[in-house]
């Protein structure tokens, strides 16, 4: 029987998902049969019942499926979508990107990697002496790029994203591997469903991090077009080639254009 509080949180997904998501919890429990009334009984991020927040996504929607390490580590920041730090507001301040995107580590370098992506920065002057008059010329009404982090996800949603960590939770007393061994046959179960969409092609896995990384442990993952780079919160990310050529295109930093 599978505990109450991860099945009522099924509701917060797109219908498409929630019998996915369902056997995922099913697959978990058979191949692991004390970890989830383990974690019911214990205390998690995210809260509010937020762990499939992401699935808000729907099924037939999902062309990428982007893959963190796990969710941010304060409870106002971890929202169930990854590296969308729900302690943040504004992306822009008179100093560069905003005080709680800097907190944000990952966002600060996916940010800078989307303005090197768009040649608003050079790659080798990215700090926040660069960033500054950038961020200057941006904030003016009418400049045609997003000011807030709700606008960046939403931009991303727009493009098809599944925005997913590998653990689904976070507890400071698990480490981040060990919980994201346990999400495994979850996320077989996800990608199976994203294989099986008739008439669709397979979204793009976009992984972040090593532990993102070993989902390519999993048999179905070679049947997918994948994406790998290091984890956002490593400075060299900003600097990713094979990144900015992904994301570059999508132009997610504009509303309209910019000049």
């Amino acid at each position: 029987m599978l505990p109450s509080i991860f099945l009522n949180c099924i509701d917060m997904a797109a219908p498409s998902w929630r019998p996915v998501l369902a056997q995922g919890l099913a697959l978990m429990a058979r191949r692991d049969p004390a970890y989830l009334p383990a974690l019911a009984n214990d205390r998690f991020l995210p809260t509010g019942g937020r762990i499939f927040t992401a699935f808000e996504q729907p099924l037939e929607a999902v062309k990428y499926v982007l893959v963190g390490e796990g969710p941010y580590p304060r409870e106002q920041s971890a929202t169930g979508v990854c590296f969308m730090d729900g302690a943040v507001g504004p992306l822009w301040s008179a100093q560069g990107l905003s005080k709680p995107v800097n907190r944000a580590t990952s966002l600060r370098n996916f940010m800078k990697m989307l303005m090197v992506a768009e040649g608003w920065l050079q790659p080798e002057a990215t700090g926040g002496e660069s960033v500054a008059p950038l961020a200057a010329k941006v904030m003016l009404p009418g400049s045609g790029v997003i000011q807030t982090l709700p606008e960046l996800q939403q931009h991303l949603t727009d493009h098809g994203f599944l925005l997913l960590n590998a653990a689904l939770v976070y507890r400071p007393q698990v480490p981040p591997v060990k919980e994201a061994k346990a999400w495994r046959p979850f996320f077989e179960t996800v990608l199976e469903a994203l294989i099986e969409r008739p008439g669709m092609p397979p979204p793009t896995l976009v992984l972040w991090g090593r532990i993102a990384q070993w989902l390519e442990d999993l048999s179905v993952v070679s049947r997918f077009p994948r994406s790998a780079a290091e984890h956002p919160y490593n400075l060299s990310f900003i600097q990713n080639q094979a990144m900015q050529r992904l994301f570059g295109p999508m132009h997610l930093l504009q509303s309209k254009s910019f000049n």
